[in-house]
């Protein structure tokens, strides 16, 4: 759930007052920067970040794929600020599909995502070697095969 607040608060910290610094933030290809630090750089379509690109945000997450509508959707990677990351899908803004979540601490989930939080079939990878495969609710195990 903490992920799912951070990725949501993520998402809308923008500010008002942002420039284009390089090449065509229209349509095409430009670099695009706001007042907290927050900095994109890849396609545009009808001024709205659409295609490949990577968002920085000030807390130093990051998020490297594809967008529609200026949100993350399709494939991509997001490095949250402690470094653990996910890859795989996302729609209109959030983990929804196949990813795989990896720990800082080594270990490991690769499956379903639904909303941000894990949900259908997955499989928990432990560094000490130990794995829980089943079906996941809300972001837990319920049912382990």
């Amino acid at each position: 759930m903490k992920k799912l607040l951070i990725l949501l608060l993520l998402s809308f910290s923008s500010s008002v007052f942002a420039e284009c610094i390089r090449g065509d933030c229209v349509n095409g290809q430009g670099t695009y920067v706001w007042d907290n630090g927050a900095k994109y750089v890849g396609e545009y379509k009808n001024n709205v970040r659409e295609g490949l690109g990577t968002f920085t945000y000030p807390d130093g997450a990051k998020y490297a794929g594809e967008h529609k509508n200026s949100l993350k959707h399709g494939l991509g990677t997001f490095t949250f600020p402690d470094g653990e990351e996910y890859v795989g899908e996302f729609k209109n803004g959030v983990m929804e599909g196949q990813g795989t979540l990896t720990f800082t601490n080594g270990e490991k989930y690769v499956g379903e995502y639904e909303n941000n939080v894990r949900e259908g079939q997955g499989t928990y990878f432990f560094p000490n070697g130990t794995i829980k495969t089943g079906i996941w609710k809300n972001d837990e195990l319920v049912i382990s095969n």
